[in-house]
Parts: C-alpha cells; structure tokens; sequence
C-alpha cells in the first residue's frame, strides 16, 4: 500500500515478542483510527480555540476571587496521568527496543511499523495522541487555583495537541521516538507531581534530574528530525516514510521548546537570587509560589507543564 513498504525485507520479525496481549490491543486496527484522525484532525483547532478562551475568561473570572486548592483533585489527577504515562511506555518500549536492536536507526526513524504492523505499540501511540486533548486540562488547575500562568504551559500544549494530530494522519514514522520519549519523561514527572501532591517531597535533585530528561528529549527530538532529513536525501525517493512539511514543523517545536526550558533551567538552578532560594521544579504552571522550608526540604508545588 505504501511506497516506502517495498525498501522494507518481508521476512523481517518486526514485532517484538509480548508476554501478553490485551483484547483492546488485539482489536486495534490502525486503518479505521487513520481514517477518523485524517477526517477530523482540524477540530483541534476548535479545541485550541476553547483553550485559549478559557485561559482568557477564567483568569478573568478568577480575578477576584479566592482560589481553590483542589488537592485531593489533583492528587487523582497527577496520579491518574502518571499511570497513564507508566502504562504507555511500558507498551511501547520494548517495540522501540526490539527495531534498534533488530533493524538498525534506519528503521526506527523511516518505517512506521510501531502502528502498521504492531498493534500494541499502534494502539498506545493512538491513545498517546488523544491523551494531548484532556491534557489541556491540566491548565484548569492553574486558572482555578490562580498561579501564574507562564508562555511555555501553554504554547506547549498548544502546540503539541496540533502537531501529533496532524503527524497521525501521515503515520510520521519519526514518531515512534517522540512517542516513547514522552510517555518516559511523563512517567518520571508525573509520578513526581503525584507525590508532591500528596504532600511527600522527594530530594530536590529529582527536579533538577526531571528538567535534564526534558531538555535531553528536546535535544534527540531535533537530532531524529536531522536524521530524518539526512536520510530523504541520500535515500531513494518515497523510501523514508516522512513529509518534508513535517520535519520542518517538528524541528521548530523541539528547538522552541529546547529554548524555552533552558531558560527556565537556567532562571531555576544556575541564576543568582535576590533573597529568594532557587526554584527546584522542573517547568510548572501551577508552582510559581515563594518556597518554604518542610523539615529541611523547600515545599515543592505541584504543577503541570509536560513534556511532548
């Protein structure tokens, strides 16, 4: 069916071997998600558009008046997405594994197979781009508990919500790697998060660790697009299953992104402070607050800017 397939030996044991299968894996099948995603991928604009108004009438809103805590809601709801993103990775990772070890970077940057031939990776990978919309809810518990709300939250979620619709549609093979980097950083982070909820503060090198994992999937998210392109032009045409368009939008994200958490990294760790300690999270809009001391630990607060 597509071109690139025929670069592809048919003997290859492209799958990994799975010690166990659920039904609703079992049941993915990638051409009818390819075509609802490919029918209806724009409405995300609509969904960007709701977002935005939010931010806007809810800060307003919120303007006067007190602010909630919501901490047994955000105890679920760090905990819920921590789950989410420890299952993910633990479905995705030993297909992404399996291709380096088996078939080489070429294959794991050029041949979507993660969906078209692997239904377990191809389901969470479906799931992985439909988790980006309720993600946006994660800016709710900013708005309602009146934290500052910085430009990184949410032209990231901006951002990310409309490229990984967009990128399904095509089945960018790149993705396999922005995938399982995701779904890895977020199980870190969240768990994190989840924890910090709950009022236990782990040490504050993890904050500082959690902000290095997502500068450094930043970076390998601008080397595999780099990569990418290499390989469209020393490659026989059609053979590398990615658009030029593609490569070009996902390389100004990660480059985006890269620039705008090195700035925090830098603001939060590395810049002198005027009678204030260091921040020590990794980017979240929803922990912007003066640090206070817990038996000889900063109170960390919780927050929620992932990483895409």
């Amino acid at each position: 069916m597509e071109a690139y397939s025929a670069a592809v030996p048919s003997n290859l044991d492209i799958t990994p071997n799975y010690s166990y299968i659920f039904d609703f894996e079992n049941h993915f099948i990638h051409h009818n998600y390819r075509k609802w995603m490919t029918e209806n991928w724009t409405v995300a604009f609509y969904y960007v558009g709701i977002y935005m108004a939010f931010i806007f009438f809810g800060q307003l809103y919120m303007q006067n008046r007190p602010r909630f805590e919501l901490r047994r809601t955000l105890i679920v709801w760090n905990s819920l997405l921590a789950a989410f993103s420890i299952m993910g990775a633990c479905r995705t990772l030993p297909e992404f594994i399996h291709v380096l070890r088996n078939h080489g970077i070429y294959h794991s940057v050029c041949v979507p197979s993660f969906i078209e031939q692997d239904k377990v990776s191809g389901f969470w990978t479906w799931m992985f781009v439909l988790s980006k919309l309720p993600e946006l809810g994660d800016t709710v518990f900013i708005v309602l508990r009146k934290k500052p709300l910085i430009f990184l939250h949410w032209y990231h979620h901006i951002t990310v919500l409309l490229y990984t619709w967009y990128s399904f549609t095509e089945y960018t093979s790149s993705a396999r790697w922005f995938v399982v980097m995701n779904y890895c950083v977020h199980s870190v982070m969240y768990s994190y998060y989840a924890l910090v909820s709950m009022g236990r503060y782990p040490p504050k090198a993890l904050a500082m660790t959690i902000t290095v994992l997502q500068l450094t999937q930043m970076i390998v998210g601008c080397a595999i697009n780099i990569w990418a392109h290499n390989y469209m032009t020393t490659t026989p045409s059609h053979t590398c299953h990615i658009s030029q368009i593609n490569i070009k939008l996902s390389m100004a994200m990660y480059f985006s992104y890269f620039v705008l958490f090195a700035q925090f990294f830098y603001k939060a760790y590395l810049s002198p402070k005027k009678g204030k300690k260091a921040k020590v999270e990794p980017p979240s809009p929803t922990k912007h607050e003066p640090i206070k001391n817990y038996n000889g630990y900063p109170r960390q607060r919780n927050g929620l800017v992932s990483t895409h």
